[in-house]
């Protein structure tokens, strides 16, 4: 199977040279940037538990015989767990340092890692029966094209693992800011600035209105697991998030109920028609 795909490519470190970003889209060095995010082995093989959780229940366990792309991999935790379960495992992202750290560290005869860009990754139509696509939708400069890539990218009723942030979050996820990423970019910005985390606000996040338009232009099957994570958090090794009986699983039971636009995050797989 590895003769299938194309050979890799580097994509420009334009972070070297300030005068290329002046239209703030692509955002390189994200692992340096956030190390103790993306170099956190327990932490990062929890979302990776979480996924594969999910995954296992949509296809009653029957894994074995699947391949995976991994879009947004960074430093290759996520797939090198996923890899154990699955028949073939590609991790790709534009973050060059981090790609090094995963071929460095995880090395497997069924997992591989490639520099590329997850808009335009280069391989074969319906080449992959999964895609995880896990809070990357924000960090591409066009979510739209990365969709009709990952659709373009699965066999006929393939699945995204998709997991997808909320705009409307009161504390943004990446830099644990009150309100960054519901204000206009202009003050976001600023704001990054001010505290000195940073120059530009890259990320891009929809509401929860804006990922259905996002999606539905794609003639995707939703499988919605939000609300199942939620009431079986040990089921879904969702525990980090949420933990039975807890205070704060009543409360996220009652806004998925009353107000499911209000979820800081949602977890739905798209079947490919």
């Amino acid at each position: 199977m590895k003769g299938k795909f194309f050979k890799d490519y580097r994509i420009e470190k334009i972070s070297q040279d300030e005068k290329k970003f002046r239209n703030y889209k692509y955002q390189f060095g994200f692992s340096n940037l956030h190390p103790k995010e993306m170099y956190d082995t327990f932490g990062r093989e929890q979302k990776a538990r979480k996924a594969l959780s999910v995954l296992n229940d949509y296809y009653r366990g029957n894994l074995e015989e699947l391949t995976v792309l991994d879009i947004g991999c960074s430093t290759g935790i996520i797939s090198h767990y996923l890899s154990d379960k699955f028949k073939k495992v590609i991790g790709i992202d534009i973050d060059n340092s981090a790609i090094e750290y995963a071929r460095g560290n995880w090395q497997s005869q069924n997992l591989e890692f490639y520099v590329r860009d997850g808009m335009n990754t280069g391989f074969d139509n319906e080449s992959f029966d999964v895609v995880t696509c896990a809070q990357v939708y924000e960090h591409v400069p066009d979510s739209k094209q990365l969709l009709a890539e990952i659709k373009r990218l699965l066999k006929p009723n393939g699945i995204c693992y998709f997991a997808a942030g909320n705009r409307l979050n009161f504390l943004e996820g990446h830099y644990k800011l009150p309100f960054l990423s519901v204000i206009p970019k202009p003050l976001a910005h600023a704001y990054l600035r001010i505290l000195g985390r940073g120059k530009y606000y890259y990320e891009n996040h929809l509401t929860y209105w804006g990922l259905r338009r996002l999606i539905s232009q794609f003639d995707f099957d939703v499988v919605d697991y939000t609300a199942k994570v939620i009431y079986d958090p040990k089921k879904y090794s969702a525990t980090e998030m949420v933990r039975q009986g807890s205070f704060k699983q009543k409360m996220a039971i009652l806004i998925i109920k009353v107000a499911y636009w209000l979820c800081p995050t949602y977890i739905w797989l798209l079947r490919k028609k």
